[in-house]
């Protein structure tokens, strides 16, 4: 959230790293230490020592640092974020200088550079730094600031990892799960090598982070992890030689200022694609700010559902949520959301959230999905139709062709830096 509205503002973003930022910590709580090994006092014989401040190792050293840190922006007349507690900000006229905090890596950003100044020596001022710099890589990503907007990828990752498992000489595919793949338990099927699968998935899990295209296909891979089988590995495989044609491939945050943005907070969510070992179906859904992908997740549904409308119901209910949530945490960034649309291929769930008298298809659904038809009520959210050849979120629910996945995503904003 944080990079997608600091490239709409056009901010100059750069980032800090606090030295032995734990050890700044001031403790509320009475705590005590053993006699450290190798410097034990015989003459002390089995007394213990008393902590002032915090040191690395102890459970209260990531509070304990917030809390002095927090504390510290505030007297300093920042303020703190009403959802996002690790954001802050300040105002100067009509500049506004945003700083987000996590652990002992901050990143901070404004229009005015005379604001990052002031913030930068207010830090050194207080705190030993260790690094200050412009942000290039963050939480294991790359960071590429240009002048036309901001590019987020794991390219160095992506090459390690073809390096890890052998993949410089395999020939590369255009699309990671074929659309005639229907994968199961594969009962009959030769074991794999256990450590080896899960350790491949994992790290296309974290891959993920950055690389949307390939949530869903590593998703129903790791379904699998507990008995992998040779089709499982094949599978996973194809991940791989997919990756190895496009390993600079990122997301892309225009810097452009875009009007309406308040209104253009887009939550789409596709037909939902059974599962064949226990039927149950696959949720995808993505949030954008404009056309800046924010979130997005696929994940099978915990139940079976019976109907299509109610699996698209049960998932409307999942996106107001998430909606809901990014409203608020907005509000800290000054946009005002109203009437947000969430974007359903289905008219049947639409009918569901307008017309509180279709008891009987409904009366079976677990309360928790109907709040949505409250906030449908109070036009915090609309839902809106799409045909289902335009639905955004299809990337995340099942395979596509491969005119369609390239098309689905350019629209999420996924390209190579050129």
């Amino acid at each position: 959230m944080f990079l997608a509205y600091a490239s709409h503002k056009n901010f100059i973003v750069d980032q800090m790293d606090v030295k032995s930022a734990f050890l700044n910590g001031l403790l509320e709580e009475e705590i005590y230490v053993e006699q450290p090994p190798g410097f034990e006092q015989k003459t002390l014989g089995d007394k213990v020592y008393k902590l002032k401040k915090v040191l690395y190792g102890l459970k209260q050293a990531p509070r304990a640092w917030y809390d002095t840190l927090s504390q510290f922006l505030m007297d300093n007349g920042f303020t703190k974020g009403k959802v996002d507690r690790t954001l802050f900000r300040i105002q100067d006229e009509e500049s506004i200088l945003l700083v987000q905090i996590y652990v002992d890596d901050i990143i901070f950003g404004s229009t005015n550079k005379e604001l990052c100044d002031k913030f930068s020596n207010l830090m050194q001022g207080k705190f030993e730094m260790s690094m200050m710099r412009e942000l290039t890589f963050f939480l294991g990503l790359q960071v590429k600031q240009l002048k036309d907007g901001t590019f987020i990828s794991q390219t160095k990752y992506t090459r390690d990892l073809m390096k890890k498992f052998g993949m410089e000489e395999k020939s590369s595919v255009k699309i990671p799960m074929n659309t005639s793949v229907k994968m199961d338990m594969d009962a009959d099927g030769k074991p794999v090598d256990q450590t080896k699968y899960r350790a491949l998935i994992g790290s296309l899990l974290y891959l993920t982070a950055s690389r949307p295209d390939i949530t869903f296909a590593v998703g129903v891979c790791a379904r699998f992890q507990s008995a992998p089988k040779e089709s499982h590995m094949t599978a996973a495989k194809r991940i791989r030689r997919y990756l190895k044609g496009c390993q600079e491939v990122g997301l892309w945050y225009p810097k452009e200022v875009l009007h309406g943005i308040h209104q253009n907070l887009n939550n789409k969510f596709p037909n939902n694609a059974g599962c064949r070992v226990d039927r149950k179906s696959t949720s995808g859904t993505c949030q954008m700010l404009e056309n800046r992908l924010v979130s997005w997740f696929s994940k099978k549904q915990n139940s079976i559902a019976t109907s299509t409308q109610i699996e698209e119901y049960i998932v409307a209910g999942s996106c107001c949520a998430q909606v809901l949530w990014m409203r608020q945490q907005l509000r800290d960034y000054e946009i005002e959301e109203k009437e947000i649309p969430i974007m359903c291929d289905n008219t049947s769930a639409i009918a569901i959230t307008q017309n509180h008298v279709l008891h009987s298809r409904t009366k079976h659904i677990d309360v928790r999905y109907h709040f949505i038809r409250d906030h449908v009520e109070k036009k915090d959210i609309t839902l809106e139709y799409i045909s289902n050849d335009k639905q955004l979120a299809d990337i995340f629910t099942k395979p596509l062709c491969e005119s369609r996945f390239e098309d689905r995503k350019h629209e999420l904003g996924l390209f190579e830096l050129s």
